[in-house]
């Protein structure tokens, strides 16, 4: 799990994400990081392992989403030969190979009922037991655990064990979403433009114009840090003349004039319009469609209450932050402030 990324950000929320990390990495305690994808939950928990007294020892890693259910125990505990069908020879689980060292579980919420009773015991009595096996085995292994979901929603649903949260909640790190730490999404840019032209044999870095750096701020990023750094690289390989600053911003790989219609509706950015403001809308997530005008017969009121109708959607879609909304209309600030002040709204979206 040896990485080449690094922690890269000054925003308050995340520094002290980093700080509480480091703190209780020398502590022989499970730690559970929470946090949106993209976040850097890997980058935490290698952190954890190598500020810790296990440094030396193995950094094991699970991804428990990835294992089809009836698999996850045998990959977690090991197995003894012909203890199921396929199993011709005795295996060693991912407890037994972190022995001595940290186990990384990712995606816990996605363990069974059945492989969280074993993880338990694991936990409190320091000791597995394989698969087709009559004897456990002991093993010195500390639990770093990380999950996108609220697990104590799943307690209260009853698809987490409550005393295995209890267990594993030691200490609790969540890491902010990217659109918390607005000062941050500069030097990520920065740092992944400038890796991305390293690795094109550019001779200097140019860096984004002012307007595709407004886009890369304005944007909402459910991807997070992951999805920033795609974005990013590909404009940065797109860019033909590395002699001036990046311009051209796709937040969407997959919009094309010629993509399948369900594809094409599916995502919904700050950075351009939907072009179809009536049927199209009605299909998309979220979206509210844009009425066309009731009447014609008066063109100055039709075109106010089309313009006040598109002025609202563009509101909705980008959760009111006025500057990820000018840029999704191709406006300047100062002109949606003006176009929201002539339709009063610029007191509900403030």
């Amino acid at each position: 799990m040896e990485r080449a990324e690094q922690f890269i950000g000054q925003s308050l929320a995340f520094l002290d994400a980093v700080e509480r990390a480091s703190r209780a990495a020398p502590l022989n305690r499970p730690a559970l990081v929470v946090g949106e994808r993209g976040t850097g939950k890997e980058l935490i928990a290698e952190r954890l392992h190598h500020l810790s007294q296990r440094w030396a020892g193995p950094l094991i890693v699970m991804n428990c989403a990835a294992l089809p259910e009836n698999l996850i125990e045998a990959e977690l505990f090991g197995h003894e030969a012909g203890s199921f069908t396929g199993a011709a020879k005795t295996r060693h689980g991912r407890f037994e190979e972190a022995d001595g060292g940290t186990l990384f579980l990712d995606e816990l919420g996605t363990l069974s009922m059945a492989a969280q009773d074993r993880l338990l015991r694991a936990v409190e009595y320091g000791e597995i037991t394989r698969i087709g096996a009559s004897r456990p085995i002991a093993v010195d292994v500390r639990i770093v655990a990380a999950t996108n979901e609220s697990l104590p929603a799943q307690v209260d649903k009853g698809k987490f064990r409550a005393d295995l949260l209890d267990r594993l909640s030691f200490e609790v790190i969540t890491l902010p979403p990217l659109r918390s730490r607005e000062e941050d999404i500069p030097l990520l840019a920065e740092h992944f433009g400038r890796r991305m032209g390293v690795e094109l044999d550019w001779p200097n870095w140019p860096g984004f114009s002012p307007r595709a750096m407004a886009e890369l701020e304005a944007y909402h990023w459910p991807g997070n840090v992951r999805e920033l750094r795609n974005v990013v690289e590909r404009a940065v390989y797109r860019h033909e003349d590395p002699e001036r600053p990046v311009e051209e911003i796709v937040f969407d790989p997959f919009h094309s004039p010629w993509a399948p219609r369900a594809a094409a509706q599916a995502y919904v950015g700050p950075a351009r319009l939907v072009e179809d403001e009536t049927a199209a809308d009605a299909d998309l997530p979220g979206a509210t469609p844009v009425p066309a005008p009731a009447s014609t017969s008066d063109f100055r009121s039709a075109v106010a209450e089309y313009e006040r109708a598109l002025l609202e959607d563009a509101l909705k879609r980008n959760r009111f932050n006025q500057r990820a909304t000018a840029v999704a209309l191709g406006l300047s600030y100062d002109q949606l402030r003006h176009a929201l002040k002539r339709h009063k709204l610029h007191d509900s979206s403030a």
